[in-house]
């Protein structure tokens, strides 16, 4: 009798296991696939509706899943903006305040977090720190900005140079993981791209069209920076005046030379060289096909050319080899995207597609990031995981890249930790919670550098934008964005904003209270008497 009920007990107990093994399967952790380029702007995206290119593959995380249309980062530069997304901490707290300072692999991260919890973990692509990466059982890097023809990896700390294009071989390499995976185990995978990062060198099989492509002028091309303080008019960002002629507008040295043309950087010309050079024979004879004939017309025509024509046709260059490069990630996502749908990954993979800033395409004359201004601090913001996220749905929440590694730990179900600053916003895109932060907190500190944006903070809040430019200058700029979304006149002064004024600068007070800065976390930083 005993052994009877012994044998039947067994058998519901294994009854129950496979029972047990059937519910997790069904409701298995999620994997995380999330995905960032580098200086993609949101203007560059055709779902955010700005006319200027069409990326049909990304626009497909839109379609299935939901647009941040104010999505902000909380420092406008590389380096800084991928610390922020591994720790969930700002700047002055994860140390990497700039693209020079060193980042601490010792700290925690969110990637160590999921593979304490049973996940696999990558980082292919772009991380622009140095030091090994922690927290991935498999990484392959670029070193420092990357290359984009037959670029050098470090993979798993063995540094080897790779036969193609950059952007085809960061999508292969990742694909190839995936596969390889163990599938027993949920992963999380870091896509980063170079592109569509300076010095903008597009695949040879989009040269062709995207160099015949004419770009619409954005309405400040020509902005005098009248109404607005010193860091506007003093910043080194001019299309005209501050992009490299050789690097970027790939006028060849020789023909720089010719045309009297200097170098604005000493690394002009050596950037041009270096990046072409890495070209096979063929790889070369393909790219000079296109853009000897286009440098030739320019030879003609310099002569002739008024500033406002010369910055006209340096807008275009600039435009077309960028959104050149905008066209092979885009393509990298779709063939990412159907190798999920093909292995039945779809339904329980969460894709993320963002970039690590905002960039500007024209506006104000500019190119380059690093300003609190809207084309800088915004950055693309697309998630999709059909189990949770309604598809369609678009949202004007105030979220930042701060709030990335608790919200991926929150769909993880990892505890998230208490000295993490971000917010998981995992409610918020199931469309079951409305409440959400009111304001975002900015800090830039990379001055004196390249490009002379000066050191500033502020907060932004749905209509509003306070910013305090400090270190050698004491200026302050508030913006009302509903009625000036160019963001073309400082109000600071303006009477009839005082209480927004006063308003504004004590809810700064309260956020850098609540995220303790003091100010004096910056080594460097000196406070305005």
């Amino acid at each position: 009798m005993h052994y009877i009920r012994f044998l039947y007990l067994v058998s519901m107990l294994s009854c129950g296991s496979g029972f047990l093994g059937n519910a997790q399967q069904k409701n298995p952790k999620p994997n995380i696939v999330y995905i960032m380029s580098d200086d993609h702007a949101y203007q560059a995206i055709s779902a955010y509706g700005h006319g200027l290119n069409q990326t049909p593959h990304i626009d497909r995380l839109a379609q299935e899943g939901l647009k941040f249309t104010r999505a902000t980062v909380t420092n406008s530069l590389c380096a800084p903006s991928r610390a922020v997304l591994l720790t969930g901490k700002h700047s002055f707290v994860n140390g990497k305040i700039d693209n020079m300072a060193k980042f601490d692999w010792n700290q925690d991260n969110f990637a160590k977090m999921l593979q304490k919890h049973g996940y696999q973990t990558a980082l292919i692509g772009k991380i622009h720190m140095d030091g090994l990466p922690q927290g991935f059982d498999h990484s392959a890097v670029l070193i420092d900005q990357g290359e984009y023809y037959n670029p050098n990896f470090v993979i798993n700390g063995h540094k080897q140079q790779l036969t193609g294009y950059v952007t085809d071989l960061t999508t292969d390499m990742v694909i190839d993981w995936i596969d390889k995976r163990d599938s027993e185990k949920p992963f999380c995978v870091l896509y980063h791209q170079k592109a569509p990062h300076r010095e903008w060198l597009p695949a040879l099989r989009h040269i062709q069209s995207y160099t015949a492509t004419t770009y619409p002028e954005p309405a400040t091309l020509f902005d005098d920076f009248q109404g607005r303080g010193t860091a506007a008019k003093s910043a080194e960002m001019n299309i005209l005046n501050h992009m490299n002629w050789a690097g970027d507008s790939k006028v060849p040295p020789p023909l720089m030379d010719e045309l009297g043309l200097k170098e604005y950087m000493k690394w002009d010309k050596a950037a041009y060289t270096n990046n072409l050079g890495r070209m096979t024979e063929e790889e070369r004879k393909s790219w000079d096909a296109v853009y000897n004939p286009i440098m030739e017309t320019f030879k003609a025509q310099y002569p002739n050319m008024t500033s406002r024509e010369l910055l006209q046709w340096r807008y275009q260059r600039y435009m077309q080899d960028y959104m050149g490069t905008v066209a092979a990630v885009d393509e990298g996502v779709g063939k990412l995207l159907d190798y999920l749908k093909a292995n039945g990954l779809e339904e329980n993979t969460i894709v993320i597609y963002t970039s690590d800033q905002g960039f500007y395409l024209g506006e104000h004359g500019w190119f380059d990031k690093r300003f609190m201004y809207e084309e800088s601090l915004r950055t693309p913001l697309l998630i999709r995981y059909p189990k949770e996220i309604p598809a369609g749905k678009t949202s004007n929440a105030l979220v930042q890249n701060l709030d990335f590694a608790p919200t991926l730990l929150d769909f993880a179900g990892v505890e998230i930790p208490a000295d993490i600053q971000g917010e998981s916003f995992r409610t918020l895109a199931a469309g079951k919670d409305s409440l959400w932060r009111d304001a975002v907190y900015y800090t830039y500190y990379e001055y004196p550098s390249i490009h002379m944006v000066k050191r500033h903070y502020g907060i932004r809040t749905d209509r509003y934008k306070l910013i305090h430019f400090y270190y050698d200058v004491d200026e302050w700029e508030l913006y009302d964005l509903e009625k000036d979304p160019n963001e073309l006149s400082n109000v600071y002064e303006d009477p009839d904003y005082a209480a927004i004024k006063k308003h504004m600068t004590k809810k700064l007070q309260d956020v850098r209270k609540k995220y303790k800065d003091s100010g004096q976390n910056d080594a460097r930083y000196i406070p305005v008497e």
